[in-house]
């Protein structure tokens, strides 16, 4: 192979394309063993690391003080990223209004890579997309740009993000990571460098491909399960069974799966199985079970939003300009992340009902909450309602004391999460 890829891991220098949720994360790791530099568009993501911050709280003060100390750069500028020879991408892969995948995120990396792009370099995509996407998309767009031969002039893996937003236990470097190269010998480098740093080991899946399809069935896999359990609980809701303390009994047999109802958001199980269906339906196959876990899914806020509507009509309550309580917006529990998040479906429907809809969530950022939705976060909730919704299970509402936002007895509480020891409703 006319290969001259970086093989000595020691005169390795990553640049890491995405600052967010993923990318900063793994660049914190790798600045302990290599001399790393983070890239991300966003001059004020720059600005406020440098400052020794990251919003996100993936990192604390005190971490990114470290990377900073370990002579990790934060930069916006590519001519900083000129000189390295590992580029990590870690941007988002969304969908559009269509529900099909959105590389523009991912092609626009590439670009970029591709002005600075020199031989033996290697590329890293870590993004979660459909099987074939790192050769098929962002591969001819590297060679176009830079004007270099892939699997002669430069190289590529893949080594799908497996970031667990929000938890401080399993960590990027705790958890296994599956690697892939565009070559064997590519292969081998990708999985030592990864492996030099996560504690909890590698897997070298056998190509691109195989990394691609496992990371996108992943989270399929759970999208599929919360759908069932979900729709079980529509079921139980129905024949007037709790559906908690069904999946508690049959929680008992050792192989139950413990999976728990609920609005599935977020960046990944709420989109990554798009990607895959959209994949196969370009090869002739409709995924059937897939894509009914993901309709009844993306249809479970409007179902809850109901759900409270019914209630308050069975005590009694006026629904035009009913006063609601929302506990919570982001995605889930005990994270600031608010992308895709379902909260929105189960909010927007009452706002249908004609009611008056309050929101409050001490996790997330009421600007970002602005931006993307247009909502205007209490600083605090006070007052009584008619209505209170958990929708996130944030350990910090333990201490609200829902007595005092109560609007009388024929308040409605509905429990998401099943989080409260009383409710009149939930999942």
């Amino acid at each position: 192979m006319k290969s001259n890829a970086t093989t000595n891991l020691q005169n390795a220098k990553i640049a890491v394309i995405g600052l967010g949720y993923v990318g900063l994360p793994l660049a914190h790791a790798f600045s302990k063993q290599y001399k790393v530099v983070g890239f991300d568009i966003a001059k004020w993501r720059i600005d406020e690391l440098r400052g020794g911050h990251d919003r996100t709280l993936e990192l604390s003060d005190t971490q990114v003080q470290e990377a900073i100390d370990n002579g990790m750069e934060f930069t916006n500028k590519l001519e900083d990223i000129a000189d390295c020879n590992v580029y990590i991408v870690t941007v988002p892969t969304p969908i559009d209004e269509h529900k099909r995948p959105d590389l523009t995120p991912l092609i626009k990396a590439s670009e970029s890579i591709g002005k600075v792009l020199k031989q033996g370099d290697i590329v890293i995509y870590e993004s979660t997309v459909y099987p074939g996407a790192t050769e098929e998309e962002c591969v001819p767009v590297l060679e176009k740009v830079s004007g270099l031969k892939f699997n002669e002039d430069f190289f590529c893996g893949y080594s799908p993000e497996r970031i667990n937003p929000g938890d401080k236990e399993h960590t990027v470097t705790k958890i296994l990571k599956v690697t892939s190269g565009s070559t064997p010998e590519i292969g081998k480098i990708v999985d030592d460098l990864y492996a030099s740093v996560i504690t909890a080991g590698t897997h070298l899946a056998p190509s691109i491909k195989v990394a691609e399809a496992a990371k996108v069935i992943e989270n399929s896999q759970r999208d599929i399960n919360i759908a069932f359990v979900n729709e079980l609980a529509i079921i139980f809701n129905k024949l007037g069974i709790d559906t908690e303390a069904v999946l508690e009994a049959a929680g008992t047999k050792w192989n139950f799966l413990p999976f728990r109802p609920g609005l599935v958001g977020g960046h990944c199980i709420g989109v990554d199985p798009y990607y895959l269906t959209h994949k196969a339906q370009e090869v002739g196959h409709n995924p059937e079970i897939i894509l009914a876990g993901r309709r009844l899914n993306d249809n479970m806020g409007i179902y809850v939003a109901n759900q409270v509507v019914k209630l308050m009509i069975k005590k009694g309550q006026k629904i035009e300009g009913a006063k609601v309580l929302v506990l919570g917006i982001t995605f889930k529990e005990n994270c600031p992340d608010i992308r895709n998040s379902r909260v929105i479906d189960v909010i927007r429907e009452l706002e249908e009902f004609g009611t008056d809809v309050d929101v409050y969530d001490p996790w997330a950022d009421p600007k970002e909450v602005k931006h993307e939705y247009g909502l205007d976060l209490l600083p605090h909730p006070e007052g009584a309602y008619d209505a209170i919704v958990l929708a996130v299970a944030h350990d910090k509402f333990d201490d609200l004391d829902l007595t005092k936002l109560k609007h009388g007895d024929n308040t409605v509480i509905y429990d998401i999460k099943s989080k409260l020891k009383e409710s009149d409703g939930k999942l």
